[in-house]
């Protein structure tokens, strides 16, 4: 339809369908047509169309290229405004460029709503079209003195995105950020300096001295608790060595963790982790507040105490905070901040080898009061605490044990729990009672307790473990009662392991089903044994009385050669075959090159560990080679020609008849070789690590199984002796480049290509080039203007090239 009353009342009805989730891509040209109407009603409906349907990719925005520049030139500000809100919403590379020039232009209006609204939109266009922000910066730098608050703002808003990534080629700005940092009274802006130079300090460390009394002074008197934040935030991080404003943050945070809004508690508690890593003496006095804020019904709020908590523990306060951490996993009902804390509750004890730790029997108290956590998925985290203090520590073993027998006698209470969950300190209790069965008191009875029924609903590894502890405690049992002279409690002792161990042994695991019945026939014939008056409980403990340690990387080596083994000689003499593998005769190859094997036995005999067929070289110097006559070489060619046609693992070629024609090499000369001079105004040095003194060259070619054996066990050596050297530039691929930073730049972050420097002075491709109606008859670079000079005369066409004024 022509009627654009009707076209608007459709794009109105289609944006708000576009609200609830459907596409309205299909009707952007018509947006445009609504975008273009000369009536204000119907543009801005068109413009909030574009705005919420329109992306950088959308094909018809090259028509939309004029439309917007002649709505941003208007003289009405809301047509400007509208062009300016709409701009910043679907802006691509192509409009970024091509309108950037006329958005700086607005910059300068005189109108301080467009200023505003243009620098605003600079942002987004700098950030698709980089080359802007040269040409752009001295504008936007102007008004950080301009008289109106909003634009100054708009301003220091723009600049400090911009500083946020780039921060170094913004220093230049610390003066006028600093006079409006003493000399504002408005807080949102005040807070965006603060951020920005926060930024700063960083790069300019002469700037951290500097703001140290303004910022103390903002501290002290403003009311403006968003202000007070980012005060204190700039302090800590930009000079955590000066105590005094510290000290001084720390009594602000206080007053903060006081006050009922929960959104200023959680910025406090943020603001004291930054602390506690450079000074954690000042948060110390705090730590009754923050225990409190464990108890807080915010979860936000109690994770953060969380990690506070963590970061005070030393070895006074250890069981206090273990203490207060476990009845907040008793009393939180949310299963996931339950699992954070038995994880930061293990994390905090174990740290740097249980410095923390002077009471072990404590902790290992703490862990067992942590298995009545259900539905856990971290009970592998505490069986393995479990395993290693009462292994590393050996004065712990008897209390220890104690604790994995009350672990056994409850088997029944984690026989319900899955893989991983909390039935895995059964594999650990399990383990230590086999391992470490003398320190257990009443071995009978968790021999009993082990053969519960309930054992079968655990996962199969731990019955397999518990198969084998029963086993241990059997062997375990049997001793003491042979010491003893009870041969009768030894049988019923046996007869009942034979008895409980058969639910074993039809298990669905291989592994339970295969120590069971081991264990089974081992106890049988320990039985019979006994019943003929044998001992057996010493020879039986042999099986679990060694230590079984890992081998170290280098044991093999150390190993000493027995008298009378030579470890170069072949086992066995390979049969000397009549030809060889090889196409040369007579020291001859068979592409025409001459070469002579050397007569050495080293070589010959590595040459023999490719095969029999290799014995046709000399093992010795005192060998010769046989001359063989063109029939024999014949007849040996047509005989493995014959073989390797029917040997799926050789790789069929085709070779030319005639081999001497297509691969015959002259015999080179070397003294044929011309060898030129160079000249060279500059000497050749090349940098790297001088040669070690005393290293052999490595020898090229081929080398048999002895010569990389002797080789490896020779660069072995020469690693053991020698002092350390400590390697500091790492070795890099070929091509890569250093860099200071670590971190890898993410190609798709557009402010890495805003990383421009400022200061350097303007050149010609700086400028801006503006859009340039096409014409035979003048330069595309150049846009003729009619320009008025005096009034009276006529008027003069002249070439302007629209670009930037880089006076201001």
């Amino acid at each position: 339809t022509d009627n654009m009353s009707l076209k608007c009342q459709g794009i109105t009805k289609l944006v708000y369908l576009q609200m609830m989730g459907y596409d309205m891509s299909w009707s952007n040209f018509n947006t445009i047509e609504v975008m273009s109407a000369t009536k204000f009603t119907y543009k801005r409906t068109g413009y909030l169309a574009a705005s919420q349907s329109f992306h950088e990719n959308t094909d018809l925005l090259m028509l939309a290229t004029n439309m917007i520049r002649k709505d941003l030139c208007s003289i009405s500000q809301y047509e400007s405004s509208l062009a300016l809100t709409g701009l910043a919403c679907f802006v691509n590379l192509e409009l970024a460029r091509d309108l950037s020039s006329d958005l700086m232009t607005l910059i300068s209006s005189s109108k301080p709503f467009i200023r505003k609204k243009a620098i605003l939109t600079m942002y987004k266009v700098l950030l698709k079209f980089p080359d802007a922000l040269r040409p752009a910066f001295p504008r936007i730098k102007e008004k950080l003195d301009d008289p109106d608050p909003g634009v100054q703002c708009a301003a220091v808003n723009v600049i400090c995105e911009l500083a946020r990534k780039n921060p170094k080629n913004y220093i230049s700005l610390a003066p006028v950020l600093f006079k409006m940092l003493t000399n504002s009274s408005n807080n949102w802006m005040l807070i965006k300096v603060i951020k920005l130079f926060g930024a700063l300090m960083p790069e300019e460390p002469r700037l951290c001295k500097k703001l140290v009394d303004p910022l103390t002074n903002i501290i002290h008197s403003t009311n403006a608790m968003s202000l007070l934040y980012e005060s204190i935030n700039t302090l800590i991080t930009g000079v955590p060595d000066h105590v005094p404003s510290i000290q001084l943050a720390t009594q602000k945070l206080n007053i903060m963790l006081d006050d009922s809004d929960q959104n200023l508690k959680y910025l406090g508690l943020l603001a004291l982790i930054k602390i506690l890593k450079c000074h954690p003496k000042y948060v110390s006095p705090l730590k009754e507040k923050i225990i409190k804020c464990l108890d807080d019904k915010d979860e936000s709020i109690r994770r953060r105490a969380l990690d506070l908590v963590v970061g005070m523990v030393n070895r006074k306060n250890l069981p206090e905070i273990v203490k207060k951490l476990v009845e907040q996993v008793d009393l939180s009902e949310n299963m996931a901040f339950k699992e954070e804390l038995l994880l930061k509750i293990i994390n905090i004890c174990n740290q740097n080898n249980y410095q923390f730790i002077t009471n072990f029997e404590w902790y290992i108290t703490v862990l067992v009061e942590l298995t009545k956590l259900e539905n856990t998925n971290n009970g592998r985290v505490l069986a393995n605490q479990m395993l290693d203090v009462t292994i590393r520590v050996k004065t712990l073993r008897p209390f220890a044990l104690r604790q994995m027998t009350i672990l056994i006698e409850n088997i029944d209470k984690f026989s319900k729990s899955e893989k991983n969950g909390i039935c895995e300190v059964i594999y650990a209790a399990g383990w230590l009672v086999g391992e470490f069965n003398e320190y257990v008191t009443d071995k009978e009875k968790v021999l009993n307790d082990l053969f519960s029924p309930k054992v079968l609903l655990l996962p199969p590894h731990i019955q397999a473990i518990l198969v084998q502890t029963a086993l241990k405690l059997y062997g375990s049992i049997l001793t003491d009662h042979e010491k003893i002279g009870a041969d009768e409690d030894s049988k019923v002792i046996g007869e009942l392991f034979i008895t409980k161990i058969a639910m074993f042994t039809d298990s669905n695991d291989l592994e339970v089903q295969e120590r069971s019945c081991c264990a089974l026939q081992l106890v049988k014939c320990l039985v019979k044994l006994q019943a003929k008056g044998a001992g057996v409980a010493a020879e039986f403990m042999e099986l679990f009385t060694e230590d079984l340690n890992p081998v170290a990387p280098k044991a093999q080596k150390k190993v000493p050669v027995p008298e009378g083994l030579d470890l170069d000689a072949w086992i066995y003499t390979p049969k000397p075959s009549k030809y060889s593998d090889s196409e040369e005769v007579n020291g001859t190859l068979e592409f025409g090159v001459s070469a002579t094997l050397p007569q050495s036995s080293t070589f010959s005999g590595s040459m023999q560990g490719f095969g029999s067929d290799s014995a046709a070289y000399p093992t010795t110097a005192s060998q010769k080679y046989q001359d063989l006559s063109a029939t024999e070489i014949q007849e040996a060619r047509e005989q493995r020609e014959s073989q390797n046609k029917y040997n799926p693992y050789y790789l069929q070629g085709s070779l030319p008849s005639n081999k001497t024609s297509t691969f015959a090499k002259p015999e080179l000369n070397v003294s044929d070789i011309p060898v030129s001079s160079l000249s060279l105004d500059i000497p050749l040095k090349i940098d790297g690590p001088p040669a070690k003194k005393g290293k052999k060259n490595k020898k090229k070619g081929k080398k048999g199984k002895k010569g990389r054996a002797e080789e490896v066990e020779e660069e072995e050596e020469e690693e053991d002796t020698g002092p350390v050297v400590d390697v500091l530039v790492s070795e890099m691929p070929d091509g890569a480049m250093d860099s200071e930073d670590d971190n890898v730049a993410d190609p798709t972050d557009p402010h890495a290509a805003l990383n421009i420097d400022l200061s350097a002075p303007f050149i010609e491709s700086d400028y801006i080039k503006g859009p340039v109606p096409y014409s035979q008859s003048q330069s595309p670079a150049a846009l003729v203007v009619s320009v008025k000079k005096t009034k009276g005369r006529k008027k003069k066409k002249v070439p302007m090239r629209l670009c930037v004024d880089t006076t201001a």
